[in-house]
């Protein structure tokens, strides 16, 4: 084999236990396919039945106990004493409502924070995959694009860009949880201040279902990303591994 790639025996043999693990992304299709499926049930977070219950509108109380200050020393504290809410001393409790303008309090979607966490699992699982294949890739050498016979070395790089354009999806589904509890942060925040408008109480509603329907549409795209990348990586094996070889395969 290291004669006929122009390898070293050493690395050779590292390329011969390590180029299988490449093929193997194709187990968290049917891992993935299962969850989706299962999301039809009742017992499985991303069904879309749980929205009805899982947004709490009620606006509580302030935490803590009840200041006694008189609200005219408050403003005065508020005032001299601190900058944008930030005591003179430039430390704050991260819960601290003193300063606040508005302190009522409004609890975070438990349920939609349990379907976050298992999609943030998910994306960062393929991240992994993408980063662990795109290193043992790198491991066989690149062929420079020369006259005749370039076909198997563009290959080679499109695998490279498609591993990289996989990971950077990854990255993207992963960051948009954090998107929506800024978008689910603005809701509340106009609840606390106009809770007298019940269109802020839909939309806070409306915006819970949402993100159990855009969970599931998230699942479909990381499974359809591993097809992707399964279906690319084992037609054109033999391309990736001997890109001056016969070029009578083709890139799918």
């Amino acid at each position: 084999m290291s004669e006929k790639f122009g390898m070293d025996k050493e690395l050779a043999g590292k390329l011969e236990v390590s180029i299988d693990p490449i093929l193997e992304v194709a187990d968290p299709v049917a891992e993935l396919q299962e969850l989706i499926d299962s999301a039809l049930s009742l017992s499985s977070p991303f069904n879309i039945a749980h929205a009805a219950t899982a947004t709490d509108v009620t606006v509580y109380p302030p935490p803590g106990p009840p200041s006694e200050e008189p609200e005219s020393k408050k403003r005065k504290l508020n005032a001299e004493g601190s900058v944008n809410g930030t005591a003179s001393s430039g430390i704050t409790s991260v819960n601290d409502t003193q300063h606040a303008r508005l302190p009522n309090l409004m609890l975070a979607n438990k349920h939609i924070e349990t379907v976050y966490s298992i999609l943030k699992k998910e994306c960062e699982q393929l991240a992994d995959v993408c980063d662990k294949r795109f290193h043992v890739l790198s491991s066989i050498p690149i062929h420079r694009i020369e006259d005749g016979d370039n076909f198997g070395v563009q290959i080679q790089e499109e695998v490279l860009t498609e591993l990289h354009r996989s990971q950077e999806s990854a990255y993207n589904l992963r960051d948009a949880c954090r998107q929506a509890h800024l978008g689910r942060a603005k809701i509340c925040s106009k609840i606390i201040k106009y809770p007298h408008v019940e269109d802020y109480t839909l939309a806070l509603k409306e915006h819970d279902e949402k993100q159990l329907y855009v969970a599931r549409q998230n699942l479909l795209d990381l499974r359809n990303v591993y097809a992707i990348l399964t279906d690319l990586l084992h037609k054109n094996m033999t391309k990736i591994r001997s890109p001056k070889g016969n070029n009578h395969s083709s890139l799918y």
